[in-house]
């Protein structure tokens, strides 16, 4: 089976690195306090920049400042590395399907593959800048996908593509017919052996 797997907040814990880069960027770089959004904002990308009040130009100058150093400290979510490779190891090729995007301050491929080197993140193959996760998926037939953006989430299922949403803080609330919500990669690994 093809098994599609997005990176940050379903492998790794990028939420809390990312917004806490965003937190400080905002109060000590821009100078302005956190205000709590009156509504709430949907998952994906321009989350940080719709949260915070960024103009285009603010959100360009994080990104340039600390998404590398974002990427390199983010974790890997507790028992992901040991059930991608059990996955593997029953026969599954694993899709990594990304939309992390490069920078022209540093190389945002190498940087992520060495970080799923040095965290023994076992994969067949890896699409960064997958901006369209259903064009991504359907160009690699992906049977499933494990995802933690709603949008993602929403429309791979829409295309009929089996969808699984890793539980996130930014996903909070969010039901999506037909996608599975998964709390942890024990819980990926339950689902997944009824496959």
């Amino acid at each position: 089976m093809n098994i599609g797997i997005d990176i940050d907040d379903t492998i790794s814990n990028t939420h809390d690195v990312l917004f806490s880069y965003a937190q400080m960027y905002t109060i000590k770089d821009l100078k302005r306090k956190i205000k709590e959004p009156k509504e709430k904002i949907m998952t994906g990308n321009g989350y940080c920049q719709r949260f915070h009040n960024w103009s285009k130009e603010e959100t360009i100058h994080f990104f340039d400042v600390y998404y590398e150093r974002i990427l390199k400290e983010v974790t890997v979510k507790k028992f992901a590395k040991e059930i991608i490779h059990q996955l593997r190891e029953q026969g599954n090729k694993i899709y990594l399907i990304t939309a992390r995007f490069e920078r022209p301050t540093f190389d945002m491929k190498k940087v992520t593959r060495q970080w799923l080197e040095d965290n023994e993140i076992e994969y067949d193959d890896i699409i960064f800048d997958a901006q369209d996760k259903v064009e991504a998926v359907k160009n690699n037939n992906i049977e499933i996908l494990i995802d933690d953006a709603v949008p993602n989430c929403k429309s791979v299922s829409e295309a009929g593509i089996k969808t699984y949403i890793m539980n996130s803080i930014e996903n909070q609330g969010y039901e999506i017919p037909n996608v599975m919500r998964l709390y942890s990669w024990l819980h990926a690994e339950q689902e997944l052996e009824k496959k």
